[in-house]
């Protein structure tokens, strides 16, 4: 039985501003995986609101991030990287990335530019060929590419594909070029209401967020031992007396293999995770957390429909 609480914690609140000259929209982010999209989320919000990884595939589900810029809310959407899906599980990821963008005012096009355009751009370019909301392409890691002639000829084989309302060049990791990239979004919103409060930095519900630090936390340390077979849920969040919070979480596996991983010797790695991922929900939450993980052997959770709606993905059918 999972423990609901009374109030869902959640780091949204009531909008503050209604003024007939305020602009707000929904920007979704699309790319490859891989490409830096959450790492462009955090840096645009000033906050971290998506986790981040070296391993590909990381984000799951689609994360708003919200930041203010002038009289313009921008709500981000960090969706999940376009690839070509195998899994049940993947196939999830990938429509929730499409999903994502359906509804979107605009859509930023993040490529990797050392990499160039692979595959899974390409098919981004060839479905967003006929998108009637304005589309951005963005140069990313352009720091990695020494020979600026090279991001030229990039730029001009985009257009070729595909024609873009605007490109930047950026580097989200140390930010060049962000703000020029999030002042020009801010122009582009359309006139109207904030959905969001001033000092709103994401609606993702709490308890998911917390499960999605502790995920990330996993990735760092076992990101050689363990694949992607693993997923983190939120089971209990309890407010104590002294404001503090009592939250449990369960680390699903697929073997009991893993299992001895996660745990590591004497529950060395356990106690790291622990450790680490209380710590960034403590700042999140802005409040004291006590942290108890527990980790379950569940084979098929990967085929389990309760599991996608714990992550916030639709269980897609064979």
């Amino acid at each position: 039985m999972v423990d609901q609480p009374a109030e869902e914690p959640t780091l949204s609140r009531t909008p503050q501003h209604t003024g007939v000259d305020t602009r707000c929209g929904f920007i979704a982010v699309l790319g490859a995986t891989n490409a830096g999209k959450s790492t462009l989320v955090n840096a645009l919000v000033g906050a971290k609101v998506s986790i981040v990884s070296h391993k590909v595939q990381t984000t799951r589900v689609p994360v708003r991030g919200i930041a203010l810029e002038g009289k313009s809310q921008l709500v981000f959407i960090d969706t999940p990287g376009i690839f070509n899906p195998k899994r049940r599980l993947d196939r999830a990821m990938v429509d929730a990335a499409w999903g994502g963008a359906e509804d979107a005012d605009a859509v930023v096009v993040l490529i990797d530019a050392a990499r160039g355009i692979d595959d899974a751009t390409a098919e981004i370019f060839e479905r967003l060929k006929n998108a009637r909301m304005p589309r951005i392409a963005v140069l990313n890691k352009v720091d990695r590419v020494e020979e600026k002639e090279k991001l030229l000829a990039l730029v001009q084989h985009m257009s070729k594909l595909m024609t873009f309302d605007q490109v930047f060049m950026i580097s989200a990791l140390d930010g060049t070029g962000v703000q020029d990239l999030k002042g020009y979004l801010a122009k582009t919103m359309p006139a109207g209401p904030w959905h969001y409060a001033e000092d709103d930095v994401t609606d993702v519900p709490l308890r998911l967020l917390a499960a999605e630090m502790t995920r990330e936390r996993i990735y760092h340390w076992l990101h050689e031992e363990l694949p992607y077979s693993t997923t983190v849920e939120t089971t209990s969040w309890k407010t104590l007396k002294d404001k503090s919070a009592r939250v449990e979480q369960t680390i699903f596996v697929e073997r009991d293999g893993q299992k001895s991983i996660v745990l590591g010797k004497n529950g060395a790695t356990i106690k790291q995770i622990s450790m680490e991922a209380r710590h960034a929900i403590e700042e999140v939450a802005g409040h004291r957390v006590h942290l108890f993980l527990f980790v379950k052997v569940r084979s098929n959770w990967g085929s389990d429909p309760e599991r996608y709606r714990e992550m916030g993905l639709q269980f897609p059918k064979d």
